[in-house]
C-alpha cells in the first residue's frame, strides 16, 4: 500500500503486546492529575479525598468493565466509537467522536503546560512554552515511527512512574515508623488526622471531584489500543481487571503517604506536592528525584494523547470524502496515522502560545474542561453498553466477560456522572467549562444536523443505466 493510498481496508499493525496495553492504560491515567492536580484536591478536601479518589476509582471499574465487554463484542472496530455509532446512532458517534479528539488535545496542553512547571524548579527563568515546544517535536517523532515505538517508550515511561510511587510510599512508612523531624514537626499518621476527615466539610469534599475525576481521565484508553492488540481476547480482559485497581492502590498509597509525612494544610494548591513535601522536609536530592519522574509523568501522558489523538482523527475521517478526509485518513508504510498525529500535535502547540502570553493560567483551565468532555463521553459509553446489553439479553446471547451488577452498575456510573456536572456549577473558573463544553457540543450537533440536510438535499446523480432508460 502505497503512503498516500486510502482505502475502508486500511488496518493499524497489531503491534502492542499484552505489557504495552497494561502500562499505556496506566501511564496515560497517572500523570499531572496525580502529580499536579492532587495539590489542589488535598487543599479543597484535607485527608476525605482519599474516599473522593476510593469512590471514582470504583466508577472507573465499572466504567471499564462496561467498554470491555463492548470491545471483545467485536475485534473489528477500530475504537469504541464505532460503538457509539452501533447503538446510539451517527449523529452521537460524530459528537462523541470529535469531542474525545478535543479530550485528548487538552489534556496534551495540561499536560505541556505541567512539564514547562517542572522544568522551572532547575531553570526557574527558563520559559513554559519553550519546555512544550521540545517536549511535542520529541514525542510526535517517535509516535510517528511505528506503533511498538510509541508502546515501548510508554511503557518505560509508565515503569518509571510506578517505581517512583512504590519508592515513595515505603519512604512515608519509614519516615512515619521513625518519627522524621520536618519543619512542620515530625512524620505521623496524626498529620492525617488533624482538622478532621471531612476537614472543609461536604462542600470540599465534592468540590474536590473535579480534579479527581481529571486524574483517571484516560483509563478508557484501552478502547484506543484494541485494535492495535495482539491476542485481544486474552489481554484486554486481564488489562481491564487489573489496571483499575492498581491505579486506586497507587493513588491511595501515594497521597496517604504523603499526607502522613507532612500536614496536608501546608499543601500547596498551585504546584507538585510531591516534590513540595521533600523539599519542605529538607531533602532536596529527593526533590530533584521527585521533580525528575512527574517531569516523565508529563511526558508519558502526553505521548498517550499523541497516540489517542492521531487514532481518533484517522477514526473520524478515513472514510471521508472531502481533502482534508482523505489527508487525515492515511496510514504510513508502517501502519501509523502519522497526518493525523501531525494535524493533532499542530493543535495541541496552541498551548505553546497560550503559555507565551498568560503562563499562569492554562492549566487550570484546560484541565477543567477536559473533565466535563469527558463527563459526556464516559456517559456515552455507558448508554452504548445499557443497549448493547439489552439486544443481547433480549436476543439470548451472554458473554463470558460481562459487567457486573447490571443494570445498576451502569445506573450507578451515570448517577456519578451527574453529581460530578452538578459539581462543576459552583466554582466560576470549571462553571466557565462546562458552559463552554456544552456549547462546542450543542455546535457539533447543529453542524452535524446542517451538513446531513445539505447532503440530503443535493440531487442525486443519475447512473447510464438510467439515462439509457431515459
Amino acid at each position: 500500500m502505497k503512503k498516500s493510498q486510502v482505502n475502508d481496508n486500511q488496518e493499524f499493525s497489531r503491534g502492542l503486546q499484552s505489557r504495552h496495553v497494561q502500562l499505556i492504560a496506566l501511564g496515560g491515567t497517572i500523570g499531572t492529575g496525580l502529580f499536579l492536580g492532587a495539590g489542589q484536591s488535598i487543599h479543597l478536601a484535607g485527608p476525605s479525598i482519599l474516599l473522593a479518589y476510593m469512590v471514582t476509582g470504583i466508577m472507573c471499574f465499572l466504567l471499564m468493565r462496561a467498554l470491555g465487554e463492548l470491545l471483545l463484542s467485536d475485534l473489528n472496530a477500530h475504537s469504541y466509537i464505532d460503538f457509539i455509532q452501533r447503538y446510539l446512532g451517527d449523529n452521537m458517534s460524530f459528537v462523541a467522536g470529535w469531542t474525545y479528539w478535543v479530550c485528548w488535545i487538552t489534556i496534551a496542553m495540561a499536560e505541556i503546560t505541567a512539564a514547562g512547571q517542572y522544568m522551572q524548579f532547575w531553570f526557574p527563568h527558563l520559559p513554559q512554552w519553550v519546555t512544550g515546544l521540545v517536549l511535542l517535536a520529541i514525542l510526535l517523532t517517535l509516535n510517528s515511527v511505528t506503533v511498538s515505538a510509541f508502546g515501548e517508550t510508554e511503557f518505560w515511561f509508565a515503569i518509571i512512574k510506578i517505581v517512583a510511587i512504590v519508592a515513595l510510599i515505603l519512604a512515608g512508612a519509614y519516615m512515619v515508623a521513625v518519627h522524621y523531624p520536618t519543619p512542620a514537626g515530625h512524620a505521623s499518621v496524626t498529620n492525617l488526622a488533624a482538622g478532621g476527615f471531612f476537614a472543609h466539610g461536604a462542600k470540599g469534599f465534592f468540590l474536590s471531584f473535579q480534579m479527581v475525576l481529571f486524574s483517571f481521565v484516560g483509563i478508557e484508553m484501552v478502547g484506543m489500543t484494541a485494535s492495535e492488540t495482539a491476542n485481544p481476547k486474552k489481554v484486554l480482559p486481564k488489562a481491564i481487571n487489573e489496571i483499575p485497581m492498581r491505579i486506586i492502590l497507587f493513588y491511595l498509597g501515594s497521597l496517604l503517604a504523603l499526607m502522613c509525612i507532612y500536614p496536608w494544610q501546608a499543601v500547596s494548591p498551585t504546584s507538585s506536592p510531591f516534590v513540595q513535601v521533600f523539599k519542605n522536609v529538607g531533602i532536596q536530592s529527593a526533590a530533584a528525584v521527585i521533580n525528575f519522574v512527574v517531569l516523565t509523568a508529563a511526558a508519558s501522558a502526553c505521548n498517550s494523547s499523541l497516540f489517542t489523538t492521531g487514532r481518533m482523527l484517522f477514526s473520524l475521517t478515513y472514510r471521508g470524502k472531502s481533502r482534508f478526509a482523505k489527508r487525515m485518513g492515511t496510514l504510513s508504510r508502517a501502519q501509523v496515522p502519522v497526518p493525523a498525529l501531525r494535524f493533532s500535535t499542530l493543535i495541541i502547540a496552541v498551548s505553546v502560545f497560550l503559555n507565551f502570553i498568560i503562563p499562569g493560567h492554562v492549566f487550570a483551565f484546560v484541565s477543567s474542561v477536559a473533565t466535563t468532555c469527558f463527563l459526556f463521553i464516559w456517559g456515552a459509553i455507558v448508554v452504548a453498553h445499557l443497549k448493547y446489553k439489552r439486544q443481547q439479553l433480549a436476543a439470548g446471547v451472554t458473554h463470558k466477560f460481562h459487567m457486573p451488577l447490571f443494570p445498576w452498575s451502569d445506573y450507578f456510573i451515570l448517577a456519578f456522572l451527574a453529581m460530578v456536572a452538578i459539581v462543576l456549577v459552583f466554582r466560576t473558573d470549571t462553571l466557565i467549562a462546562l458552559v463552554g463544553s456544552v456549547v462546542w457540543l450543542a455546535a457539533l450537533s447543529i453542524g452535524k444536523y446542517l451538513k446531513d440536510r445539505r447532503e440530503a438535499e443535493k440531487p442525486v446523480s443519475m447512473s447510464s443505466d438510467d439515462s439509457d432508460l431515459k
